[in-house]
């Protein structure tokens, strides 16, 4: 998946690389998933096809109905099962999300899998909730509720009907929209669910519950005896305790691909868990990495102007993970930059990978010192496939101030490492931003953001008693 089509890759615990979708449901409900939550294609033909190489279909046509609608219904039930929230027993409800749009190619199988899925269930145990985006033409400001009806219109088509319907938009629906809704989608009104903008994503659960989506849910499915009511008060707290804060901390990201934003999802969502968690606002200052670079100074010099402005203005950088060598000038400028200014800097994969690089070059006079992945002739290469930091240099680099403070259990491939006489200046091969949660931001994050409001002089309070906050060094340790 291309981070400039798809956004971000998200890592499971268990390896597995899935659509970032998955680190929202990990993230909104505090669950830790696997590779099996997430039903592709290209999953379902490769079963069907060793499946058909093993002789199992008997020397049957193999068609998409019904062999791949059937393991589609099969890997749903089975995954269904297994307990992702830490208990032991099944889930009582399965959440699934079809993705694309109706009428979609690629969805079509899925579609009727599901079709068939919930006519082998019942009415009891099937609850279909249909997302549709309500918009507003130009300068008139009325609702149109003509996609919606199209789309569902599509949907009963292929023999699915929604039992409720949640409908985006920048407004709240007035309530002859509603009823429109109903009347022309056979949804019952109180089952249309409106989620309009809000000052911040955490208020969705909220105005989901205030418009009661559980109790229609629960009717829906039968579980009136075994359902209670939302335990939100602490969510509550936080969404709102989120408009309330007052000081802001301005973060430079240094990246490949910051013209799409999702591309580092995880990362954004990781900086204002860790902001939040200080009573700060994250004001993250998107930084191509190749307007830092010299060459642009002559091929767009407002460009590289405005990238040495922002980055200069900022009270810290970050440097996320990435591939290829496009770029990777301009982020050794600004880990140079950082280092020499004492600004507070975190490099995550490549960008741990950068400070290596940079400490070797304008610290150990290297001048060639590179990656085996963008240089693999230079004879100094500080950075390997495996184990990633050359053994050959580590000593030097430790003489040189730049501590390796964790590795793996071999004690072979550096993990973590620490500039001295530094006020934060750490980098990490491992990805911890698919580890942060709301209410448990990730310790590096946190102790990045700590040491930005250090740095520009705001008190940043990190006592919250509705967070986790942890010393961003014991984890090395």
């Amino acid at each position: 998946m291309s981070p400039f089509e798809h956004g971000e890759v998200f890592v499971l615990d268990d390896g597995g690389e899935v659509d970032l979708d998955l680190g929202n449901y990990e993230r909104f409900l505090d669950v830790t998933l696997t590779r099996d939550n997430n039903i592709t294609t290209g999953k379902i033909y490769q079963s069907v096809i060793e499946k058909e190489r093993k002789g199992d279909y008997l020397g049957k046509t193999v068609q998409v109905v019904p062999h791949v609608t059937d393991e589609i219904k099969q890997w749903i039930q089975s995954v269904s099962s297994v307990p992702v929230d830490g208990q032991t027993r099944p889930a009582d409800v399965c959440v699934i999300e079809l993705g694309g749009t109706v009428g979609d190619i690629e969805s079509m199988p899925f579609i009727e899998a599901l079709r068939q899925l919930s006519f082998s269930l019942g009415k009891d145990n099937f609850c279909l909730i249909h997302v549709s985006l309500v918009p507003v033409l130009g300068v008139v400001g009325e609702q149109k509720t003509k996609p919606t009806q199209h789309s569902v219109r599509e949907l009963r088509a292929l023999g699915l009907t929604p039992d409720l319907l949640a409908c985006r938009s920048a407004q709240p629906l007035i309530g002859s929209v509603k009823e429109k809704l109903s009347q022309f989608c056979h949804v019952p009104v109180e089952n249309i669910l409106n989620i309009h903008d809000v000052p911040n994503l955490w208020h969705v659960p909220l105005i989901l519950r205030n418009q009661k989506v559980h109790e229609a849910i629960i009717k829906q499915l039968n579980l009136g005896r075994s359902a209670g009511p939302p335990e939100l008060r602490d969510w509550t707290q936080m969404a709102e305790s989120y408009d309330d804060l007052k000081n802001s901390v301005k973060i430079a990201l240094v990246g490949k691909y910051t013209n799409l934003t999702d591309s580092y999802l995880s990362v954004v969502k990781a900086l204002l868990h860790a902001s939040v968690a200080c009573s700060l606002k994250p004001s993250i200052q998107w930084i191509a990495a190749s307007d830092l670079e010299d060459a642009t100074a002559t091929s767009a010099p407002d460009a590289h102007a405005k990238a040495w402005e922002t980055l200069k203005g900022s009270s810290c950088i970050l440097i996320p993970g990435g591939f290829g060598d496009r770029g990777i000038s301009g982020m050794i400028l600004a880990a140079k930059y950082a280092r020499e200014n004492k600004v507070p800097y975190l490099g995550i994969c490549l960008g741990m990978q950068i400070s290596v690089i940079e400490m070797s070059r304008n610290v150990l006079g290297l001048k060639d010192a590179d990656s085996e992945e963008f240089n693999s002739e230079t004879p100094s290469r500080v950075v390997m496939y495996m184990p990633e930091v050359n053994p050959s240099f580590v000593a030097m680099l430790e003489n040189a101030g730049l501590h390796f403070v964790g590795c793996d259990e071999s004690g072979k491939r550096m993990e973590v490492v620490e500039l001295q006489d530094h006020p934060f200046y750490i980098g990490v091969q491992f990805h911890p931003e698919f580890k942060s949660r709301p209410r448990r931001p990730s310790p590096p994050f946190t102790g990045l953001i700590l040491a930005a409001a250090e740095y520009m002089g705001t008190p940043a309070n990190n006592s919250n008693g509705h967070m986790e906050v942890i010393d961003p060094f014991l984890v090395f340790c």
